[in-house]
């Protein structure tokens, strides 16, 4: 008889964003946000190996315009300009943006968002992309910083942004929050919408930010989506876990979210400068254990956390745990040994603090929270749409250093690399014409893109050396059309419709504007008009020979260059009509750079 198959849950694919530039910040002397946590943190999980079972990747930095899709352009503006120096003026003495002494305006403090915000945004991207299951960023996690202001060291609200991107996706996102603070600012960001259920666990009473009662349940639409458990001193590992587990299993049950966002707010472990709950390591990760079983999508975000030996070590076993790796106590030698001693242990044990919640205080918490959920509809429907595709935004183009090559060249064949990538090489919109015009009319209006100032400038240039004291017959050297055309180094490069990697031909990004018989076409009309130039340019030199301008002037004659731009030059008054009639697009065919004869005199403008 043939042994029963064994199933084994497949592992779950990690993504780990980290930027080696995060520890280099400081919130300034005594601060207690140490933004150097995150680097010790990184060193142990390198140091454990834990580097080689996921994939370690650079977010890249959060722009302008994707911080803007929560916070005020006025507010990002300011960050992105403040200073040390300049906070004063700038706030009007600390009457707003940043008011208070919690966060200050220091050295990099906008690099410092960008870093944050760059990896929750990446982390959030990589989940709707379907390459992961799991994305840790622990730089991230900053849940107080609100729309127009920074609050409680948080400047920008990764978390929010982060939970924006995931909306383009999902429909329903849950967010949790088991920092020791309450998460003020990603609650009141979604205060008021069914697709966000925020559940924070939390100290509450004289302490900040003050906000977080469990009456405090949404409003409007949102009504009943704000959670909040309100916990009191000394609240230990047993009791926090007997709270969050049934409240997180009828959330899931009942909500049922398309991805969570966990902020792992380190602050809530015994022994924190400015915390006062008594969770140990193992009873802060039993959290992440916990969501980590459902299977959903999950981010996991830092947050809080001023005991930075700690923090390194909690977020280090929290990795592993995300990772199905069971770590070993002894810490492994790493660059900070000398912060982890004298036990030198991977471990944060609780302490002999009083534990103030009493039995009744939670057991009544925890029948009125599930009594509000058990009022809410079972999953939210929301209308369905097309999810909104990521725009190809030339700012997210990374550009080579390479000096010699051309900026242009460059910034283009980046995005018709990123447009092969994502749609397969083919254009998904309407390529066969812009707005109505035909394939000729949209190859050369794209044609004109990239060659009009090349062939414009030529033509001028012909026509001031027609206009010069000593006329002479034009070199018969024809310019060489759309040099710069990209159409053009793409059919060069690939062919007419060439389309790397496929079978057949296909319309690609520049296919209507090589097409070999439209290219042919616009070379003999360009070598036509090249040669009616040089015929209309001789025809005037022997006209100017026999009499009008010439090289040598009479008494009463002067050399146009002698005049300035708009002065008139006597002489010859038909000159003006002789070069109309001759073609070159002098007078009134000559648009905007053409030359006017007023009132008998002919004035020369500057091209």
């Amino acid at each position: 008889m043939e042994p029963e198959p064994v199933y084994r849950t497949p592992r779950r694919r990690v993504a780990y964003y980290y930027d080696n530039d995060v520890g280099n910040f400081s919130y300034g002397l005594g601060h207690p946000m140490k933004p150097h946590r995150m680097r010790m943190a990184n060193n142990l999980i390198t140091n454990y190996g834990l580097h080689k079972k996921m994939d370690i990747l650079r977010p890249k930095r959060a722009t302008k315009e994707q911080m803007t899709r929560f916070h005020t352009d006025e507010y990002i503006e300011f960050l992105s300009k403040v200073t040390p120096e300049t906070v004063a003026e700038l706030t009007s003495d600390g009457t707003r943006f940043l008011i208070g002494e919690d966060c200050p305006a220091f050295d990099g403090l906008f690099e410092f968002c960008t870093i944050s915000a760059g990896g929750s945004l990446s982390a959030a991207t990589r989940l709707n992309s379907g390459e992961s299951d799991v994305a840790i960023n622990w730089g991230g996690g900053l849940h107080h910083a609100k729309k127009r202001e920074a609050s409680g060291f948080c400047y920008v609200n990764d978390i929010v942004l982060a939970i924006l991107e995931l909306l383009r996706t999902h429909l329903r996102v849950l967010y949790i929050d088991i920092d020791i603070h309450h998460g003020d600012g990603v609650e009141e960001a979604f205060y008021t919408t069914d697709r966000v259920m925020t559940a924070s666990f939390h100290k509450f009473g004289d302490f900040f930010p003050g906000t977080g009662d469990v009456r405090d349940i949404g409003m409007k639409r949102g009504k009943g989506y704000s959670v909040n458990v309100p916990l009191r001193d000394g609240i230990g590992s047993f009791e926090f876990g007997n709270l969050f587990r049934p409240i997180i299993q009828h959330i899931m049950d009942w909500y049922q979210p398309g991805a969570v966002v966990l902020q792992c707010g380190a602050d809530s472990l015994a022994g924190d400068k400015l915390g006062c709950f008594n969770l140990s390591m193992r009873g802060h990760a039993d959290c992440v254990a916990f969501l980590k079983s459902f299977n959903v999508p999950l981010i996991c975000l830092g947050g809080g956390g001023y005991t930075v030996r700690n923090v390194a070590r909690t977020w280090t076993y929290e990795t592993g745990l995300l990772l199905g790796e069971e770590l070993d106590e002894d810490l492994p030698y790493n660059d900070y040994m000398q912060y982890f001693g004298p036990e030198y242990k991977l471990d944060v044990p609780p302490t002999s603090m009083d534990n103030l919640n009493s039995r009744e205080y939670l057991e009544g918490l925890k029948s009125k929270i599930i009594d509000n959920l058990r009022q809410l509809p079972q999953a939210p429907s929301v209308q369905m749409q097309e999810t909104p595709r990521n725009s190809l935004n030339p700012a997210d183009v990374e550009l080579s250093d390479d000096e010699d090559s051309d900026l242009d060249e460059r910034i283009s064949r980046k995005l018709r690399d990123a447009h092969i990538q994502r749609y397969g090489d083919e254009l998904s919109g309407d390529e066969e014409s812009d707005h109505g015009m035909s394939d000729d009319e949209s190859f050369l209006a794209s044609s004109r893109r990239g060659s009009y100032s090349g062939l414009m400038a030529r033509d001028l240039s012909t026509r001031s050396a027609i206009t010069s004291t000593t006329l002479s017959t034009l070199p018969p050297k024809a310019p060489s059309p759309f040099d710069h055309d990209l159409g053009h180094k793409y059919m060069q490069t690939n062919g007419v419709g060439g389309a790397k990697g496929k079978g057949r031909a296909k319309r690609t990004f520049f296919a209507a504007r090589a097409a070999a018989p439209h290219w042919a076409e616009l070379q003999s009309h360009q070598q036509a008009h090249t040669a009616n130039m040089i015929a209309a340019a001789a025809s005037f030199a022997s006209h100017a020979n026999g009499g009008g301008l010439s090289g040598s002037h009479g008494p009463g004659d002067a050399s146009p260059s002698e005049f300035g731009e708009g002065t008139p030059v006597p002489g010859n008054h038909n000159s003006a009509a002789h070069l109309q009639q001759s073609g070159l697009g002098i007078g009134n065919g000559g648009g905007r750079h053409s030359h006017a004869a007023v009132n008998g005199s002919r004035r020369m403008t500057a091209f």
